[in-house]
């Protein structure tokens, strides 16, 4: 009954537009001898970009799980938690099904080089079934710097998203008019920061105490976003474009800093509609089973998109009118129904895995007062370099096995899992109980 449905509600909303992002610009083109190509749609076909502005939803992923963090974080406090505990069983959360899906991928990696699948074939698969990972590298970081954040934020409330977003412009400037290298990496952190940190602001209502505070955020950030694409440097789309440079999300620029401003605000001014509709048991039904499933939802959601390649382009049974083509638009919607009816069975298949998952983490997770902490930071550490690696190069870099970043993603994971329950001075039951609400 404590739980903020509108949270929840962001969350859900976020996945179904990732997933339904990520299959609308998918385009597969059966070449004519047999190989299966993936057309950029965004770079063939310019217009297309602007639909990026209603698809780009990773905002409000971040100000959802700033939110809910800095309410974890302090009722782990209250009760004697240690950061070191807090941040493992977010963290294990988080990596025991990236784990699985990984092992699963690479493994199908593994038979397809053996028997000798086509190099280029397998490098595509490869990059399709590890396009969202860059968001994992990101969001670790995040979970593992909440407890100072958290505590920054304690002190300064709302002036620290703005330092963070001035931080994030001087990096940006100098990316682009010194061309200072690695410096625009800052970014990753910094501008999906400043969400995460709006949402502690939005936990304790200092955004929402004032009306005019998420009007002037949208207002603001829309101006802004309005002025950097048409005056500044930036190009319009949101998503990465191939050519594209400068780039609004690798990393993330200013025009992609005031569009999430502006995205938080409209966001904010949402909620009091929202939250009535939520009070519907039927609609609060299918949020919260959404919302349940959005981690498997947004690992598995590429794989229906193989399944119907294999079945219905490699077999020649699928229509292929010219690519952009008002034939091909308008076979969208059906293209978009029988991948959500695929992924529906393949949620339905990974369902006792999923029970497994949850067994295990609740066996294995760390003590929330874990006090001997260096192999769950060596472990973060090295888990965050194999899923960066993954994210750029996708499971098949250039149709090999990637053995190393395999053994990186094992070995951290590992290391995560591995610590030393240990007492610590308050009841028992209570941290136990706090963070299994909380996560």
């Amino acid at each position: 009954m404590s739980r903020d449905r509108y949270v929840d509600f962001m969350r859900a909303w976020a996945i179904v537009l990732v997933v339904t992002g990520h299959w609308l610009i998918t385009a597969l083109v059966l070449g004519p001898g047999g190989q299966i190509t993936a057309p950029e749609l965004l770079a063939t076909i310019p217009w297309t970009q602007w639909l990026t502005l209603g698809f780009q939803i990773m905002p409000l992923f971040f100000l959802a799980g700033g939110h809910a963090a800095g309410g974890s974080w302090s009722r782990a406090r209250a009760t004697g938690g240690t950061a070191a505990g807090w941040v493992g069983r977010r963290s294990l959360r988080l990596l025991l099904p990236v784990a699985v899906y990984s092992g699963l991928v690479l493994l199908a990696v593994g038979i397809c080089s053996a028997v000798g699948v086509d190099p280029d074939t397998l490098a595509l698969v490869g990059w399709a079934m590890a396009m969202q990972f860059w968001f994992l590298p990101v969001y670790l970081i995040l979970s593992v710097l909440t407890p100072p954040l958290h505590a920054a934020h304690r002190r300064w409330g709302p002036l620290v998203p703005v330092v963070m977003g001035a931080a994030a412009l001087a990096a940006d400037a100098l990316t682009l008019a010194v061309r200072v290298p690695y410096i625009g990496l800052l970014n990753y952190v910094l501008v999906w920061g400043v969400a995460y940190q709006l949402g502690f602001c939005w936990r304790e209502g200092l955004l929402t105490g004032r009306r005019r505070v998420p009007v002037a955020m949208a207002a603001g950030g829309g101006l802004a976003f309005a002025a950097l694409i048409s005056l500044g440097p930036f190009p319009v789309s949101l998503i990465l474009v191939t050519g594209q440079n400068p780039s609004n999300t690798d990393p993330p620029s200013a025009a992609m800093l005031a569009w999430a401003v502006a995205q938080v605000g409209l966001c904010l001014l949402a909620a009091p509609a929202v939250r009535r509709l939520l009070g519907r048991e039927r609609v609060w039904r299918a949020v919260r089973h959404v919302g349940g499933a959005s981690m498997t939802l947004y690992l598995w959601h590429m794989l229906p998109v193989l399944v119907v390649a294999a079945a219905f382009y490699l077999t020649g049974l699928a229509p292929e009118p010219a690519f952009g083509s008002a034939a091909w638009w308008g076979l969208r919607l059906p293209w978009l129904l029988v991948l959500g009816i695929v992924l529906v069975g393949v949620l339905l298949a990974l369902g006792p895995l999923e029970r497994r998952q949850a067994l295990l983490y609740e066996r294995i997770r760390p003590d929330i007062g874990l006090r001997r902490p260096w192999p769950l930071w060596l472990g973060l550490a090295t888990s965050v370099a194999a899923l960066t690696w993954f994210a750029i190069r996708g499971f098949a870099y250039d149709g090999r096995f990637p053995v190393l970043p395999a053994l990186s993603l094992a070995l951290g994971t590992t290391l995560v899992m591995a610590h030393r329950r240990e007492a610590v001075p308050v009841t028992p039951d209570e941290p136990r109980n706090a963070l299994k609400k909380a996560a």
